[in-house]
């Protein structure tokens, strides 16, 4: 029997699906009319019947999308990345983009002082596919004796000779620069999560501060709470003042 041109287009979309990583991002449907040479009617149709079957997804921002189930990461404790995807089965890795001792931007200084810090980036994977990019500055005397393997190897909580106490972390919804977009292997300006941290000693001194890149398909916040409160708003809300 002679297959529909977007049942064609289906197929083939389904073997991709299959074989890609849960997460990757698909062609745009522009690109995908002019590959399969069909219209983008014909090209949406195919792909709609691909997602009732739960093999891709779409979001404003990305486009289409390997299907995959967000990797839910606890805001109630001081945790690594690591521990969250290791948590829901997959592989956890990290490389390194960049090391090297420098003079603070000035966000850092205001939280760590104007001195010398170690300055870290690097692409947290699971599986095998970008999760995040991660960069992390401390104090060029709390990061001396650190090399990039270590770094490569093990979070900073259990690299610094300083006993931790807590953080704050402020999380807010922003576009993927180039920068971002290209180590994440998402489009240039679709939807990451952001999350800034602060971490401090016993003593209460900040000894990290971090910001953490997410693209938004991949991953959710939880705050579980301990008892229902008398409002709709969720928790930690804030208001910005652009002005």
């Amino acid at each position: 029997m002679r297959r529909i041109r977007y049942q064609e287009i289906a197929d083939d979309l389904r073997s991709r699906a299959r074989e890609l990583p849960a997460g990757s991002v698909l062609p745009s449907e522009a690109e995908m009319s002019v590959e399969f040479g069909a219209s983008r009617v014909t090209v949406r149709r195919a792909l709609e019947l691909v997602r009732e079957e739960g093999l891709i997804a779409a979001r404003q921002g990305f486009g289409w999308f390997v299907a995959t189930e967000p990797v839910r990461q606890s805001l109630e404790s001081l945790g690594t990345i690591e521990s969250e995807v290791e948590g829901v089965g997959k592989l956890s890795e990290r490389k390194i983009a960049e090391f090297g001792f420098e003079h603070p931007p000035e966000r850092v200084a205001k939280v760590l002082g104007d001195g010398e810090v170690l300055h870290v980036k690097r692409v947290n994977l699971a599986d095998g596919e970008p999760f995040a990019v991660v960069t992390v500055w401390c104090p060029a005397e709390l990061g001396a004796h650190l090399s990039r393997r270590d770094v490569e190897r093990r979070p900073f909580y259990e690299l610094l000779d300083v006993e931790l106490h807590g953080a704050s972390q402020t999380i807010g919804a922003d576009l993927a620069d180039a920068e971002a977009a290209e180590l994440l292997g998402v489009p240039i300006g679709s939807p990451v999560l952001r999350c800034q941290r602060v971490t401090t000693a016993r003593s209460g001194r900040p000894v990290l501060v971090s910001e953490h890149v997410f693209p938004a398909h991949r991953t959710e916040f939880v705050v579980d709470l301990p008892q229902a409160e008398p409002s709709i708003t969720p928790s930690g809300l804030r208001l910005v003042d652009e002005r």
